[in-house]
């Protein structure tokens, strides 16, 4: 046999795995069986799956099932996993078994070949610790790998983009004060409407992603529903009594976060709309971010053939031909991440659609999807945030000569002149490229002190 290769065994017989390598049989079965794509299985869901082993492990220990040298084992090589070290291990990639089941093999087997390492044993003897009945016992894929999934995410959100968010929040909240004496014209159907401040539009905003949080949040009390203990079906077949909750205590205690056993282990294991609901919250905050990015560049069009009501940042330069061009580029990049989560979501409620009777599919898709919308959602509000928002300056002159000239000013008018004579009063002041002071006085609609005292915009917002 080929010196850098071992021989290794599963049910379907014998397979030649790597020797430099801490996996078996079954993941290099996976390996050679779906050369598809680059895309592996996201970091955070193995070292999640190293919390869940770690876990499991101290829960069998407790219930009397697991001896002392064998958890002592799989918590140092658990603790090698969640720390990174273990990564090169997990070649995996997200296109295979839709339970993610050589996923947990991989984990397993990977924990197994550690451990004998450490006892001084061959690779692949499955000496002192057995991948099935060791690592995996009262587990199975079906119930571990959504637990980790759950897991992963939930970890993601807390630690990385709730963060995010709530500064871009911040920062927004903090740009609506500063802007709140800077007077504009507002627009509706992109056309001239009546004023607003530049801070009340900025408050707009604030309050969606406000709002985006919320969802955020509500959405993680059915994610932290963790499926560990439900084994194959969700009937908890080969755990012992008790084994969930331990297990989920012992999470609790790894992560810091208030996880619970799912109830229902069917629903769990079965279809994964807790994966779907979240994904909703996601793209929701997507289409808010949309409607920023998109308001941002827009105001800072220019910077004299546009809008230029706003100033952002000079980060680089915008172009290789046009000499002191400046685009807008990190509301670009907000945008394409927007709708590259808002496209993530729709895998995802495909996916979330693909349990048969007692088991979803397409587990390895659905986590694979939801961890890259958390993570460009949060990288992409932290740069927007960094980069632009906190260096928005409101160009005044140019929002009080629009201001100045907005033809919806006559708005304030209504009540004292009627709709219609408001109406011809804008018209009239439009075609013939007049004021609407000039019109109205001119042609005695209302006194110049009338006039004076109801279209005063400082009133109208």
């Amino acid at each position: 046999m080929d010196s850098e290769f071992r021989l290794e065994q599963d049910s379907l017989g014998e397979v030649k795995v790597p020797k430099k390598v801490y996996y078996g049989a079954q993941t290099e079965r996976s390996r050679n069986n779906f050369p598809i794509g680059k895309e592996k299985i996201p970091e955070e869901v193995i070292k999640a799956y190293g919390m869940v082993k770690l876990a499991a492990a101290r829960a069998n220990h407790q219930l009397g099932k697991l001896s002392e040298e064998k958890l002592e084992l799989i918590e140092r090589v658990t603790e090698e996993i969640i720390t990174g070290r273990l990564d090169d291990h997990f070649p995996l990639v997200v296109w295979q078994t839709g339970s993610g089941t050589q996923t947990n093999m991989n984990v397993n087997e990977v924990i197994s070949n550690r451990a004998s390492e450490i006892a001084g044993n061959e690779q692949g003897s499955h000496d002192p610790l057995h991948p099935n009945d060791d690592v995996n016992m009262s587990q199975s894929s079906n119930d571990t790998f959504p637990t980790a999934m759950s897991v992963a995410a939930t970890l993601a959100i807390g630690k990385k983009l709730k963060p995010a968010l709530e500064n871009f929040h911040e920062t927004l909240e903090e740009k609506s004060e500063e802007f709140s004496d800077q007077i504009k014209t507002g627009r509706t159907h992109l056309m001239d409407a009546t004023p607003v401040s530049l801070g009340q539009e900025f408050s707009g905003y604030a309050s969606q992603v406000q709002h985006g949080l919320g969802h955020l949040e509500d959405s993680l009390a059915h994610l932290k529903e963790l499926a560990i203990g439900g084994t194959a079906v969700g009937t908890g077949l080969n755990t012992p009594e008790g084994f969930d909750n331990e297990v989920v205590s012992n999470l609790n205690q790894l992560t810091g976060f208030n996880f619970k056993a799912a109830p229902n282990k069917f629903e769990a294991i079965a279809a994964h709309d807790s994966i779907v609901n979240c994904s909703g919250a996601l793209k929701t905050i997507a289409t808010s971010l949309i409607k920023i990015a998109n308001d941002i560049r827009w105001l800072a069009s220019g910077p004299r053939c546009g809008l230029a009501e706003i100033e952002i940042p000079a980060n680089e330069p915008g172009s290789s031909i046009m000499p002191g061009k400046i685009n807008p580029t990190q509301a670009e990049a907000l945008l394409q991440v927007s709708y590259q989560v808002v496209g993530n979501d729709t895998v995802i409620n495909l996916a979330g659609s693909s349990g048969n009777f007692e088991l979803n599919v397409a587990k390895p898709v659905m986590i694979y999807n939801l961890l890259q919308s958390i993570n460009l959602l949060a990288d992409a509000v932290k740069s927007f945030e960094k980069r632009c928002l906190k260096g928005v300056k409101p160009l005044s002159k140019n929002l009080s000569k629009y201001l100045n000239r907005s033809l919806m000013l006559v708005t304030a008018l209504t009540p004292l002149i009627g709709y219609e004579k408001a109406a011809e009063i804008a018209n009239k002041a439009h075609r013939e490229s007049k004021t609407l002071k000039e019109v109205a006085v001119g042609d005695g609609y209302l006194t110049e002190e009338e006039f004076e005292k109801n279209v005063d915009p400082g009133s109208m917002i």
